[in-house]
């Protein structure tokens, strides 16, 4: 299983240089979630007119879409307070980026996603040849 963080979702759907290898890794997970809010992120990140191709992708990597509950908002506020931008931490989590934290975090499950903002965190990483 790994959590699928926004940044995963806009290399594929803006086709960037490696988006071939983020979709590769999404075919190959056994299971992907993404938090309810993540999902919403990527939507406005991609815009309206692509809403139907982010539907179609988290369809064929057959996500499941996970409700932000109380334990979720404890991590994604814990990870602000830790990571976030202003906290002095190298990782300068935004909002969006703390959800997904919070949905790895409390699963335990490894967090799928581009750059290398979350490597200067405890979240533990999914690579895409995992």
């Amino acid at each position: 299983m790994v959590v699928l963080d926004s940044s995963v979702i806009v290399a594929v759907l803006r086709d960037e240089a490696d988006a071939a290898t983020w979709a590769a890794a999404l075919a190959q997970a056994d299971r992907v979630t993404i938090a309810a809010p993540t999902a919403v992120e990527a939507a406005i990140v991609v815009g309206e007119q692509r809403h139907g191709d982010l539907d179609e992708l988290l369809e064929a990597c057959a996500a499941e879409v996970v409700a932000f509950g109380a334990d979720h908002a404890r991590a994604a506020r814990a990870a602000y307070a830790r990571f976030g931008k202003g906290s002095g931490s190298p990782a300068r989590l935004n909002l969006g980026d703390c959800f997904s934290y919070a949905l790895a975090t409390v699963s335990g499950a490894p967090l799928l996603f581009k750059g290398d903002d979350f490597t200067h965190t405890d979240v533990v990483v999914a690579s895409p040849a995992d």
